[in-house]
């Protein structure tokens, strides 16, 4: 039997909330007969706590799950992360070099302290490597040190240690086009590379909305973000945009904000100024969000100038729920993909009066809304349905695993 490792620094435990990417390859492969093996750590990052280590669903799962002691840190940028995760890298690299051989090992980036451990044991070892590139790191950093040639300077190191482990695989697999890219800038082994959308299972996702009863009052119209509130997200353009809503709207609108982050007293603050009521549901487990998706009539994806974000977990979950959405990102392929299914409006990424716009023809044409939302479950079945996309993943690994 084939032995794969699944190395995701900041995987979510099986329990908690969420649609994970690797614990449903994990599945899919266990599926297929293979040895699985996923290693993470015991930092919740979204949470930031310690994880407990002895909860029984872990000794029943078809592969093994693995947690590495990390100390952890209290915010996403502070000099304390930078710290625990060297320490996480120095845990993985002793478990590595004492643990069974796999036949590939799979790692996720970020972060870059896994991406150089794990690189340098695959090269030592003549073990094939895909590198799954989540998110660019230190691009995202830099957005938050904006200062022209000094955030270059200050990140340089992190630079090269991406590009070394980029060097290193022998197969590039990214959530994005724009991902794959980066990646292959640096890397000679692979050509083109391997782009799957994070996704969703669509089969799944369906099941959930079935079995969770969601009440929606009569005669309202809900608007829904769902995601991180954090400082990628401008939650701030929607509440805006909705003040600049006409005052005889045919129908109550709400507005829905599931998940938590940094930011969310800020933005629920800021949500007490707005003439749309607003309901914050925080952090919940994904069925239910799913059912109340599949009640909503929009979604908008309200994203900072500049940001590094591509093709996200929410873009999936929009289009599984054939929601038509209204967009500030400034990532291209996400943009193209609404245009060229024409399931959402994409707007310039501060312009208030444009998402504004957008929310008033989306709220006053019944009609648009349902054509798109058809558009968009469309999209959702051609390119982010995973029973499909995650096989591309599964042949890359059985062709290296030979």
């Amino acid at each position: 039997m084939k032995r794969i490792v699944i190395i995701d620094h900041f995987s979510k435990a099986p329990n908690e909330p969420g649609n994970n990417r690797f614990i449903y390859l994990g599945e899919l492969l266990c599926d297929y007969g293979y040895d699985v093996e996923i290693i993470t750590t015991t930092f919740a990052h979204l949470k930031k706590k310690q994880r407990k280590t002895n909860v029984k669903l872990y000794d029943d799962l078809p592969y093994k799950y693995t947690m590495l002691p990390e100390p952890g840190y209290p915010r996403n940028v502070c000099l304390k992360r930078f710290y625990s995760h060297y320490i996480f890298g120095k845990n993985l690299s002793n478990y590595l070099e004492n643990m069974k051989k796999p036949d590939v090992i799979i790692a996720a980036v970020p972060s870059l302290d896994v991406g150089t451990v794990t690189g340098n044991y695959c090269s030592k070892y003549h073990i094939p490597l895909i590198v799954d590139i989540q998110d660019l790191w230190p691009e995202a950093f830099k957005l938050i040190l904006k200062i022209p040639v000094v955030s270059d300077l200050v990140f340089l190191p992190m630079t090269l240690q991406a590009n070394r482990f980029y060097k290193q695989a022998d197969h590039i697999v990214a959530v994005s086009e724009t991902y794959k890219h980066r990646g292959l800038k640096n890397n000679s082994k692979n050509v083109d590379g391997l782009c799957v959308y994070l996704g969703t299972d669509l089969g799944r996702f369906d099941e959930s909305n079935k079995n969770k009863s969601v009440e929606k009052p009569n005669g309202e119209l809900w608007i829904s973000y769902a995601g991180t509130l954090g400082h990628s997200y401008n939650i701030e353009i929607i509440f805006d945009a909705m003040n600049q809503l006409s005052d005889d709207l045919a129908q109550k609108v709400v507005f829905h904000v599931f998940g938590d982050g940094p930011y969310l007293e800020r933005f629920q603050e800021y949500s007490e100024n707005c003439k749309i009521p607003s309901v914050f549901h925080g952090r919940m487990d994904y069925s239910t969000m799913v059912a109340y998706l599949c009640k909503s009539d929009i979604a908008v994806n309200p994203i900072v100038k500049g940001a590094a974000q591509s093709i996200i977990n929410k873009h999936a979950d929009y289009a599984a729920a054939g929601l038509p959405v209204v967009n500030t990102q400034e990532c291209k392929e996400y943009r193209d993909l609404l245009e060229t299914y024409e399931c959402g409006i994409n707007c310039e990424v501060e312009s208030v009066e444009q998402v504004a716009k957008a929310l008033q023809e989306l709220i006053e044409n019944p009609e648009k809304r349902k054509q798109m939302g058809e558009n968009s479950r469309r999209m959702a079945e051609e390119r982010f349905d995973r029973r499909n996309t995650y096989q591309q993943i599964v042949k890359v690994i059985e062709e290296l695993a030979r």
